[in-house]
């Protein structure tokens, strides 16, 4: 396994896929999100600072690009990387997210807008990254 990774790919499939996850959980399915979490626009779940929060999670981007990227090897081309992103979407978070919904009780709405988000998420960062193979 080589570290070699092109970072600007890292780079540009976190920020597509963080900007991805604003259009998700906004105007595409936040208003299914927030009810299948029993939030309203007006009092949103998490009480944290914006900046914190949506650093943050710009953060976990970047390594979970940067992983991916690693997993997919020093010369990834397009078509096997957007179907390991995709597997990796499916096979391994949605499952793990429908584990943990299940015994957490949660939604079925809930699970179907953040495991469909992880999916399209991978999917695309595998495809940004097999692009700039």
């Amino acid at each position: 396994m080589s570290l070699d990774i092109n970072w600007l790919a890292v780079v540009i499939a976190a920020v597509v896929t963080f900007v991805l996850g604003g259009l998700w959980y906004g105007p595409l399915f936040g208003k299914v999100w927030r009810a299948a979490e029993g939030q309203t626009e007006t009092q949103p779940g998490h009480q944290k600072h914006p900046a914190f929060v949506y650093g943050l999670s710009f953060a976990l981007m970047l390594i979970a690009a940067a992983v991916l990227a690693v997993a997919l090897g020093p010369d990834p081309n397009v078509q096997r990387s957007f179907v390991v992103g995709l597997v990796v979407g499916v096979g391994w978070v949605a499952t793990s997210f429908g584990v943990n919904y299940l015994f957490a009780g949660r939604r079925l709405a809930l699970f179907a807008v953040d495991a469909g988000y992880n999916v399209v998420l991978f999917a695309l960062m595998g495809l940004i990254i097999g692009l700039f193979g």
